[in-house]
């Protein structure tokens, strides 16, 4: 099975390096792709210097495009899961696995996590969570 972790990132110089290195590091089994979208700040330099895996993207599309481009690139790569994690570190690649398990127990197209669902670890305020159910 092929899994991609797609990790798009507009100017993430102080987070890309330690989220990708943790990914190579700890979770080897998986393939990934930083979307840089059209940085102005180091992120493009740093990828290119540490010989990450990333597209660059000519215009800044924002999130939308660069998870676009990102799972375009999967579908074409022959990808049969793809993953997305931002490229601000707010997503622990520790739950991908689990993620992973419940697309391939229920047959479902997509699983999407929250770390609203159990109350440990951070929350957020009330007024953020407002229409989340």
């Amino acid at each position: 099975m092929k899994i991609l972790i797609i990790l798009p990132a507009y100017n993430e110089e102080h987070n890309i390096c330690s989220i990708v290195d943790n990914l190579i590091e700890n979770y080897p089994q998986y393939d990934y792709c930083v979307i840089n979208d059209c940085s102005t700040d180091n992120t493009l330099p740093l990828c290119r210097d540490k010989k990450y895996h990333y597209i660059t993207l000519c215009t800044n599309l924002g999130i939308g495009g660069g998870v676009q481009t990102g799972y375009l690139y999967a579908v074409e790569n022959g990808y049969d899961i793809t993953v997305q994690i931002d490229g601000d570190g707010q997503h622990d690649p520790a739950y991908i696995a689990e993620m992973i398990d419940v697309l391939q127990q229920t047959h479902a197209d997509m699983v999407v996590g929250s770390r609203f669902l159990k109350k440990e670890g951070f929350q957020t305020s009330a007024s953020r969570r407002t229409g989340i159910r």
